[in-house]
């Protein structure tokens, strides 16, 4: 008998690079607006204040890619040597795994003889893929990607940071600090939204949550550089 497969998109299967592409967009347009703040308010000339936001843009996002692709990375080596320890395992002892396999499933709600024979079917399929899953939790979506980590943290950092930094270049010095401001703050609320959308979460939230976060940290900032400039 043919099953067909019914297919379904799940939000989890965007976790990884939703997560990365939302951190990366969101500090290019934080850091870069609060950067280009700070530096305005301690009444740098403009060509100044664009320097300092395309030095920022560069930096942040060689950082952020290399700061992604560590992190991720020493999630995918911890992953790795579980495996082979899982592998070691099994090869060492596999009626032990299988009754370990077994127990997985009589927790999870399975009859213990038809969690037996769960077991014994799945481990002859792929045991080491069946532990993988259901003793460790490592699956095909939760498996860490470094390079890809690192490729959208590095892109939407950039990204982010476009934005503030064309609004920095093309603004009059007189209202600079005034429209960095307030079109970054609109940069961060449609982020927010997009980010919560595409999560299934509320709309509203995530584009507050944003939005409140990247205003305290441009206020703080353009406080110290006024502060700076006027003891300057």
């Amino acid at each position: 008998m043919l099953v067909r497969r019914h297919g379904e998109r799940h939000r989890t299967s965007r976790v990884g690079w939703l997560r990365a592409a939302v951190l990366g967009a969101n500090d290019g347009i934080v850091s870069t607006a609060s950067l280009v703040l700070g530096v305005a308010a301690a009444s740098a000339p403009h060509s100044d204040v664009v320097v300092a936001a395309v030095a920022g843009l560069v930096a942040g996002a060689m950082s952020m890619a290399a700061g992604e692709y560590v992190s991720v990375h020493s999630q995918a080596d911890a992953e790795s040597a579980d495996l082979e320890r899982e592998r070691k395992e099994l090869h060492a002892d596999a009626q032990g795994e299988l009754n370990e396999l077994t127990a997985i499933y009589v927790r999870r709600g399975l009859e213990q003889r038809l969690a037996r024979q769960v077991a014994e079917q799945l481990m002859a399929h792929d045991a080491l893929g069946a532990h993988a899953r259901d003793e460790l939790g490592i699956s095909e979506i939760s498996v860490a990607r470094p390079l890809q980590a690192a490729l959208a943290s590095a892109a939407s950092f950039a990204a982010g940071a476009a934005l503030p930094l064309v609004v920095t270049a093309l603004a009059p010095s007189s209202t600079l600090i005034a429209l960095v401001a307030a079109t970054s703050l609109v940069f961060l609320a449609v982020l927010g939204a997009v980010a919560a959308r595409a999560g299934g979460a509320s709309v509203v939230t995530g584009a507050g949550r944003v939005t409140f976060w990247g205003a305290l940290a441009m206020l703080v900032t353009s406080g110290i550089g006024a502060l700076l400039g006027i003891s300057g």
